[in-house]
């Protein structure tokens, strides 16, 4: 078991309770859960419990009612809560992102014995097989992998609203819904595509990295009241998991990574070899062959962290694009992406730098 990590500061006043975070077993949680591994909440001086949701529209529920004070979200929820598609317009605030890229379009084993390997052979099968609709799954429409999943079939020649069907599920189905037959294939973040695949149930026939090359995935979602009321909370919350993003994002660190996500109990059923696939690599496609992992998580290079103006206006595009909101509504949800979709919403304290002359494997950070 790793050291506990040092106090840096005296722990931080006004918390009556620990802060509550939601998030998905999904393996781009991994920040959360070597922070919490290695005592990084503690030695920024906060207290923090985590809560393993069922699904995004929980995770929105309970930060819309107060259940939980902050989440791991996909990205788009944080447009989506502030114009109030969907849920009453909630003033939430994104000042993190947890990562970049993370997600696959997988389809059914099925589909590759009938001849699939990529959009435009699916087409083909589709127009020949006019009987029968077609079922793909994503895991939210405000996901990047609902906007992946369309841009892929689109970009093959099939009507996406005419000649398929697309259905929400959470992550943890879409595996089970694959084998079971009820969805032909869709577009879920890790370990899952690796899953299907280790299961003999599907095939990755594309990577978010090839789709939408530096696209936001994962974010820190929370509510400006929240801010207000425990700002020196939410600094140390957010100093705890850039330091974690840069544990993760070392190559010599991924091994720990993966044996940290299994050790934490949230991954039943699922082994350290599944979630290295794309953690340490290679990414097994179920084709045959297999993929470079280096860019499939990015948790801190590139400035991955910051939830900057191009990724906001990426995900503004999306929006419009993929008809959640109209052209007409372009002003409305530019504002209102200003309001939420940025760090400056929280002071933050700048985070020290891994010591050069004293490096640890354990502890080593990422350089951007």
């Amino acid at each position: 078991m790793p050291k506990s990590a040092p106090l840096s500061q005296t722990a931080l006043s006004g918390v009556v309770q620990p802060v509550r975070i939601g998030f998905k077993p999904l393996t781009d949680c991994a920040p959360l859960l070597v922070a919490r591994e290695l005592e990084l909440f503690r030695k920024h001086g906060v207290r923090v419990d985590l809560s393993c949701e069922v699904g995004w529209a929980t995770i929105r529920e309970k930060l819309l009612y107060g259940q939980l004070d902050a989440v791991h979200a996909i990205a788009g929820l944080a447009l989506a809560m502030r114009l109030g598609l969907n849920t009453p317009p909630c003033r939430v605030v994104a000042p993190f992102v947890f990562n970049l890229h993370g997600n696959a379009i997988t389809l059914s084993r099925d589909l590759w014995n009938r001849g699939v390997r990529d959009a435009a052979s699916l087409k083909k099968l589709i127009r020949s097989t006019p009987t029968r609709r077609f079922t793909f799954s994503t895991v939210s429409r405000f996901s990047s992998h609902y906007f992946l999943l369309r841009q892929w079939l689109a970009a093959g020649g099939i009507d996406v609203d005419q000649e398929v069907r697309i259905v929400v599920l959470p992550p943890t189905q879409m595996v089970g819904n694959l084998e079971a037959g009820l969805i032909d294939g869709g577009c879920v973040g890790e370990p899952w595509n690796s899953d299907a695949v280790a299961r003999g149930v599907g095939f990755i026939a594309a990577t978010s990295e090839q789709l939408a090359p530096g696209h936001p995935e994962k974010v820190l979602l929370t509510t400006e009241g929240f801010i207000e009321r425990h700002s020196d909370q939410a600094a140390a919350i957010i100093a705890a998991l850039r330091e974690a993003c840069a544990f993760c994002d070392v190559t010599e660190n991924r091994p720990e990574v993966a044996r940290i996500l299994v050790r934490s109990g949230y991954f039943l059923g699922k082994d350290e070899e599944i979630l290295k696939r794309s953690l340490v690599g290679p990414l097994d496609l179920g084709t045959g062959k297999s993929a470079d992992v280096t860019n499939f998580h990015i948790f801190h290079r590139r400035d991955a962290n910051e939830p900057t103006g191009e990724r906001g206006r990426w995900l503004l595009e999306q929006f419009i694009t993929h008809g959640l909101i109209t052209q007409g509504e372009r002003a409305e949800a530019s504002a209102a992406l200003a309001a939420c979709w940025t760090s400056s919403a929280i002071p933050l304290p700048q985070t020290a730098a891994a010591s050069p002359s004293k490096p640890n494997k354990r502890t080593k950070l990422a350089h951007a």
